[in-house]
C-alpha cells in the first residue's frame, strides 16, 4: 500500500483534500450550534459526497453533488419516522438497497445517489435519529454537502488536472442478464437474511449485518470479485476492531484526541482505498469505533457484536453471489484487460504526438488513467490469485499477467516522462516502434485482425543511447512486453484473455 505508485500524488492530495471538505463540515456545523448527533451526520455526508462523486467532468461532479439531497432526504425522512416501526423499516430498508444498486446501471451518477441514499438509511439507524431531529439533520448535510463542494471545486479543484476513476465494467445483456440486475436482485436478498440473523443478534445494531452487505457488492461485478471483497472486509475489520480495542476504548470519547484520530482515520479512508479494501476497512472500523467512543456507548462487547454483524454479512453475500444468478468473473476480466491495453496504446502514441511538437498531446492524463485501469484488473482477477484458489494453473497465468502489466506500466511512466522532457525529440525509429506497440496491443485484444497476426512475429529493435534512445528503450521495452503477455493471455482453450 505505502509503495503503490501514486501518479501526480493524486491519493494524497485527494485525501488530504478530503481532511479538509469533512473537517470544515463539522466545524461549520457545530458554528450553526447543531447537537452531536447533526454534527456526525454533516461529517458522514461531507465523506460521502467526496468519496463517492466520480463522474468524468467537473460539471457532471457539480451536477451529481446537487442532486444528493433528492435521493438523501426522503430516505433520511422515511427512516426516521419508521425507526419504531421494525416491518415497515426492514422493508424500507430492503427497497432502498435494491434501488440502490439497480441505480448503477446510470453509471458514476446513478452510483453515486445510490450509496448515499442507502448510507442516509444507514445513519439514521447508526445514531438513532428520531422525527423530531430532522429539521438540523437536514441541515446539517446541507452544510456539510456546501462545505465538500466549496473544497472541491473551488479551494481544491484537483479533478481539473487528473482523469476521472475508471468506470464500471459494462455487461452485455437485458433484464436478469444486466449485471446491474443481477447485483441488485442478490443484494437485496442477501440483505433481506443478513437482517433477519442480525436481529437475532441485536435488534438495536443489527444494521452492521445490512451495511456489510451493502459495501461488499460495491465496486464489484463477478461472482469471484464480490467473495474475495468479502474475505477482505472480514479482515479489515477483524484488525480494525483489534484497533479500537487498544485506541478508541481507552480514549472513551475525549474529544480532541478523538477528533485527531478520526481525521488520521479519514486520510487513510481515501489513501488506501484505491489500492487495498482491508486497508480502507480498517480505517472504517476504527473510525466507527472513535465515533461510537464520541456517543458515550462504545465497549469491548460493542466491538465484537461488529464482528459478528459482520460476519453474518459477509456469509450472506457469499451464498448469494453463488446461488442466486452467478456473474462469471471471465468477461469482466477481459473488459478491464483490454481497457487497460488500451490505454498503454494510447500513450505510446500521444507520447510520440508530443515527442513530434504536437503541443496539443499530452499522456500524462492517460498514464495516470492506465494505474486506476490496472487497479480494477488486479480486482478482478484477485480471486485467481488469491492464495486459497484452487486453479494452480490458472493462478500463475493470472499473476504472470499482473506481473507483465505492471512492467508495461513502468515503460509508459518511462516514455511519458521523456515526451515530458522539451528538449527531447524523437526520429522514425521511435516512430516505427510506437507503431508496433500499438499493432501489438490491437493483435492481443482482437487477434487475426491487425497484419502480421501474432505479435510475437513482429521484430523488436535494439534501443539506442541519448535522449532519442531512451524514449526507444521503453517503446521496445513494451514490445517485448506485448510478445511475453501472448501466452498467459491467450493459453485458455475457452477465452481469449485470463478466465475463472
Amino acid at each position: 500500500m505505502f509503495v503503490a505508485p501514486d501518479p501526480g500524488l493524486l491519493r494524497l492530495r485527494t485525501s488530504l483534500r478530503a481532511v479538509i471538505g469533512i473537517a470544515l463540515a463539522v466545524a461549520a456545523a457545530e458554528v450553526a450550534g447543531l447537537s452531536l448527533t447533526a454534527s456526525i451526520t454533516g461529517g458522514l455526508a461531507a465523506l460521502l459526497a467526496l468519496f463517492t462523486v466520480t463522474d468524468a467532468t467537473v460539471r457532471r461532479q457539480s451536477v451529481t453533488t446537487a442532486l444528493l439531497p433528492v435521493a438523501g432526504f426522503p430516505v433520511l425522512a422515511l427512516a426516521t419516522t419508521l425507526h419504531q416501526l421494525p416491518f415497515a423499516r426492514d422493508a424500507l430498508c430492503l427497497v432502498v438497497v435494491l434501488c440502490g444498486v439497480y441505480a448503477r446501471r446510470w453509471g458514476p451518477r446513478g452510483h453515486a445517489l445510490g450509496i448515499f441514499a442507502f448510507m442516509s438509511f444507514f445513519t439514521t439507524q447508526f445514531l438513532h435519529a428520531v422525527p423530531a431531529q430532522l429539521p438540523e439533520l437536514y441541515a446539517a448535510v446541507g452544510i456539510a454537502l456546501a462545505s465538500a463542494a466549496l473544497v472541491r471545486f473551488l479551494l481544491w479543484p484537483i479533478e481539473r488536472r487528473t482523469p476521472p476513476p475508471a468506470a464500471p465494467a459494462q455487461l452485455p445483456g437485458r433484464g436478469l442478464a444486466r449485471a446491474t440486475t443481477r447485483q441488485a436482485v442478490q443484494a437485496t436478498a442477501a440483505s433481506a437474511f443478513a437482517l433477519s440473523i442480525g436481529q437475532l443478534l441485536s435488534e438495536d445494531r443489527w444494521y452492521w449485518a445490512v451495511g456489510t452487505v451493502w459495501w461488499i457488492f460495491v465496486n464489484t461485478t463477478s461472482r469471484g470479485e464480490t467473495l474475495v471483497r468479502g474475505f477482505r472486509r472480514v479482515l479489515g475489520t477483524v484488525v480494525g476492531i483489534g484497533a479500537g480495542l487498544l485506541i478508541a476504548i481507552p480514549l472513551q470519547g475525549a474529544i480532541a484526541p478523538t477528533a485527531a484520530l478520526v481525521a488520521v482515520c479519514v486520510f487513510a479512508i481515501f489513501y488506501t482505498a484505491p489500492v487495498s479494501y482491508s486497508w480502507m476497512v480498517l480505517a472504517v472500523t476504527l473510525m466507527a469505533g472513535l465515533l461510537y467512543g464520541l456517543l458515550g456507548v462504545l465497549d469491548s462487547g460493542l466491538l465484537v457484536l461488529r464482528l459478528e454483524e459482520t460476519l453474518v454479512g459477509a456469509v450472506f453475500a457469499a451464498v448469494t453471489v453463488v446461488l442466486i444468478l452467478p456473474i462469471s468473473t471471465h468477461t469482466t476480466n477481459n473488459i478491464w484487460i483490454e481497457r487497460a491495453l488500451e490505454r498503454v496504446r494510447t500513450c505510446t502514441a500521444e507520447s510520440l504526438a508530443r515527442l513530434s511538437g504536437v503541443a496539443s498531446a499530452d499522456p500524462t492524463p492517460h498514464a495516470a488513467e492506465l494505474e486506476q485501469l490496472l487497479g480494477r484488473v488486479r480486482m478482478s482477477l484477485a480471486p485467481l490469485v488469491h492464495p486459497l484458489s484452487p486453479y494452480r494453473g490458472r493462478r500463475a497465468r493470472a499473476r504472470r499477467v499482473l506481473a507483465l502489466l505492471d512492467e508495461c506500466a513502468e515503460e509508459v511512466r518511462g516514455l511519458v516522462a521523456v515526451a515530458a522532457d522539451p528538449a527531447a525529440s524523437h526520429d522514425a525509429r521511435l516512430a516505427a516502434a510506437c507503431w508496433r506497440v500499438e499493432a501489438a496491443v490491437k493483435s492481443l485484444i482482437t487477434p487475426g485482425d491487425v497484419q502480421g497476426g501474432d505479435p510475437r512475429h513482429v521484430p523488436v529493435a535494439d534501443s539506442l543511447p541519448g535522449t532519442g534512445g531512451t524514449a526507444l528503450t521503453h517503446a521496445h521495452g513494451l514490445e517485448r512486453l506485448l510478445v511475453e503477455l501472448v501466452e498467459p493471455l491467450h493459453t485458455s482453450p475457452h477465452s481469449r484473455l485470463v478466465t475463472s
